[in-house]
């Protein structure tokens, strides 16, 4: 299957010498667009998202940047070499000859193929025990009787917050080409993604990974969790942290201000006098602690003052400025 170039730039809807706060407004801009929890049309509204927040993952990292830039035109032939996808600390005997290689690619993870092969962490092949192979256990002819157990296959998978929050189903396509053969299959699976999972996490999907031989059982699939990025939450371990925008009368005045969580609209109550930097906590709104508890969510108080304020504003902001105990420039 030919792999087809992500033009992340393009994207995003940023040029090529975008700084890092450039590519995080556009993102941040297009994330709320195309969240499907706001979208009406969901389900071409969570490809697009999921397609803004692999070029954000990409563009916002100096390091794969850098690389995303050097591969240009010729991305085809440079960083294609193919990595091992084995567990740390798990050997499979009876590996094949690098020409003997079955092919594997995952779909539904929220990763195109592209990202995968250069940014994924796996190589997009994994080894499918071969009684041919290169084995410690034995002469040819011992592997040739002796059951393979299948390789393991890796690759990522991308969560959102709402998912980390309600644990949801998700289905994936595993497609797989025989090296021998040259025939395609594939094979759709439901993975439970658990409710508080980790970034990092690896969730396995038992039995459907390279076939074994001679009476040898299948390796596993392993996906390893990746967060996408909310355009208004960031994460800090099960805390969920963000900004309420106050204009400077509502600062001043006080109130009671709708927020919007990852599953309801809560209302935030919000002091008079309230500084810029000030942060609120509302407990039990963060990510589950998959113990039963709940983090917290964080506002830090962000003051945004009008460019052009309007006529009324004006006058009220004069008028403030004439009473004010606190206007420096006022004489007795």
């Amino acid at each position: 299957m030919a792999l087809e170039f992500k033009d992340y730039y393009s994207v995003l809807g940023v040029s090529k010498d975008a700084s890092g706060d450039e590519i995080k407004k556009a993102f941040r801009g297009l994330a709320r667009k195309y969240h499907p929890d706001v979208a009406k049309d969901k389900k071409s509204a969570e490809e697009k998202f999921k397609e803004i927040n692999e070029a954000n993952e990409v563009l916002s990292d100096p390091e794969s940047r850098r690389k995303y830039d050097q591969l240009g035109a010729d991305w085809k032939t440079r960083g294609t070499q193919p990595q091992s996808t084995d567990r740390p600390g798990r050997s499979s005997p009876g590996r094949p000859s690098p020409g003997d290689e079955d092919e594997f690619r995952f779909e539904g993870t929220g990763f195109s193929d592209f990202f995968e092969q250069f940014f994924g962490g796996r190589a997009g092949k994994a080894h499918a025990a071969s009684p041919f192979g290169s084995s410690s256990q034995g002469t040819h002819q011992d592997a040739r009787e002796t059951p393979l157990r299948g390789q393991d296959i890796q690759g990522d998978i991308l969560i959102t917050l709402e998912e980390v929050l309600h644990g949801p189903m998700r289905s994936i396509q595993v497609r797989r080409t025989n090296a021998r053969t040259g025939i395609e299959d594939a094979g759709t699976y439901q993975v439970r993604i658990p409710s508080g999972v980790q970034v990092g996490q690896l969730l396995r999907v038992s039995g459907k990974g390279g076939d074994g031989l001679n009476g040898g059982t299948a390796g596993d699939i392993y996906l390893r969790v990746r967060y996408a990025e909310h355009p208004d939450w960031q994460v800090a371990g099960v805390d969920l942290t963000g900004q309420l925008e106050l204009t400077p009368w509502e600062a001043v005045l006080g109130g009671t201000f709708p927020i919007s969580t990852l599953d309801s609209t809560i209302s935030v109550k919000v002091p008079a006098g309230t500084q810029q930097g000030h942060r609120l906590r509302i407990r039990g709104k963060g990510l589950p602690s998959g113990l039963g508890s709940y983090g917290d969510l964080y506002l830090t108080i962000s003051l945004q003052v009008p460019k052009t304020p309007s006529q009324a504003e004006e006058a009220l902001w004069k008028q403030l400025a004439a009473i004010s105990p606190f206007n420096p420039r006022k004489t007795n």
